[in-house]
């Protein structure tokens, strides 16, 4: 059962780093260097103050470029290196996956698992931004940051919830693109003649 938790974290932590490449790196980064919970070597570097300092740094860019149109999608283009090497990174630095899992098989997993979230965070973004004129990429970012927190923290202290939490993710997704699409199918049916 334990190994399984542990699976379920590594998996949310990669997904959390393709959203938000630094808020799952600082969530770990934290909670180990409040002995919350425990890397090793050589992932323990992440509980270093000076990596928590530069993590914070990043972020903080990252937030404020991620809300505006345009520059969105040029943090898209370099985060798509970024994201899935926190991913990997996340994935194989969780110890109780690390010590049943071959290092390189974990890295490739976390990278293939942080590079999926990106890559349909990159595919769905100018979309948003083209369909709200600009105004939706605040609103996603923002909600896009909020999943990455929460899950990441989730993954770690409540795997079996997290479990839950993507459900959840994933059926307002769901639901939201069937309106999606049914609203852009309402204009075209009014324009037919009759």
């Amino acid at each position: 059962m334990l190994a399984l938790m542990n699976v379920i974290s590594a998996f949310g932590l990669a997904g959390a780093a393709g959203l938000n490449a630094y808020i799952p790196l600082l969530i770990v980064a934290v909670l180990a260097r409040a002995e919350v919970i425990q890397l090793q070597p050589p992932f323990d570097a992440l509980s270093e103050w000076w990596v928590i300092g530069v993590l914070v740094a990043l972020l903080a860019i990252e937030v404020v470029v991620d809300k505006v149109p345009g520059a969105d999608h040029v943090n898209d283009v370099a985060q798509t290196v970024v994201r899935p090497a926190a991913g990997a990174i996340l994935f194989a630095a969780n110890s109780g996956v690390i010590t049943e899992v071959s290092p390189p098989l974990a890295i490739i997993v976390g990278l293939l698992t942080a590079g999926v979230v990106h890559g349909g965070k990159a595919v769905a973004r100018p979309a948003i931004n083209v369909s709200t004129a600009g105004v939706g990429a605040s609103v996603v970012s923002f909600l896009e940051d909020v999943v990455s927190a929460v899950g990441a923290a989730l993954a770690i202290l409540a795997p079996a919830l997290f479990v839950v939490f993507v459900a959840a993710i994933g059926y307002l997704v769901y639901r939201a693109v069937r309106r999606f699409r049914r609203a852009r199918r309402q204009p075209q049916r009014q324009n037919q003649p009759v």
